[in-house]
């Protein structure tokens, strides 16, 4: 698979078999993605892969905090600007739209939008997931190193054949996560990753792209 394709099939996958993912696979991707660019190679990701009994206990202990209707956790970070302006609103909206639609499920049907947004704390049945997190001293230029560092996982999940979705879901419940893990002091959850072979039974489809002239501005003399 060439750099063009696993960049054009590459999407967030919400569904996911049970085949397992071979632990050599993992490391051989993680071990390639450590050459993502960081300013001054500061590398400031750090990231943990779980997989079987310690995978299946943080699914089980969010599953728990969702059933039982618990707060999410106090942010540590925030997602999304408080007034998203245009166009980027009316982008998040169309994804929603898109999301839910493809689901059957009217945009009024708050419930069952929260039953299908429950099925990222399960990680949408992967059997591997990664969890990414950063030095809470790190300032904005350090959060785009660990932007880049996760789109080279992607990238490189693709060509061994593998999909993904990266969640930052998962930052809502991050003390969960911190109770199997133990990080330590002073790191942030920015995200998760759940990594499996796509269940291409789900029929998901692909969230489009604006096109190219309202992203990009060429600056020539054509």
């Amino acid at each position: 698979m060439d750099v063009y394709e696993a960049v054009t099939s590459r999407r967030a996958v919400r569904r996911f078999t049970d085949r397992p993912v071979p632990r050599k696979t993992l490391e051989r991707v993680l071990s390639a993605a450590a050459w993502a660019p960081s300013g001054s190679n500061l590398q400031p990701w750090h990231t943990y892969v779980l997989t079987d009994a310690p995978l299946a206990e943080v699914k089980k202990r969010a599953g728990e905090r969702v059933a039982a209707g618990d707060p999410w956790d106090a942010p540590e970070y925030e997602m999304y600007p408080p007034a998203l302006k245009s166009p980027y609103r009316e982008r998040r909206s169309a994804f929603g739209e898109q999301r839910y639609g493809a689901l059957g499920i009217a945009r009024e049907d708050l419930e069952a939008r929260q039953r299908a947004a429950a099925a990222n704390w399960d990680c949408f049945g992967a059997p591997a997931a990664l969890f990414c997190y950063i030095d809470k001293d790190m300032g904005s230029p350090q959060w785009a190193d660990a932007g880049m560092y996760l789109q080279t996982v992607m990238l490189l999940l693709r060509a061994e054949g593998l999909h993904s979705c990266t969640q930052m879901a998962w930052a809502k419940y991050h003390k969960t996560v911190a109770e199997v893990l133990s990080p330590p002091d002073g790191l942030i959850l920015f995200c998760g990753m759940s990594i499996g072979f796509e269940d291409v039974t789900a029929g998901d489809a692909r969230t489009g792209r604006a096109p190219l002239h309202e992203t990009v501005t060429f600056v020539d003399g054509l």
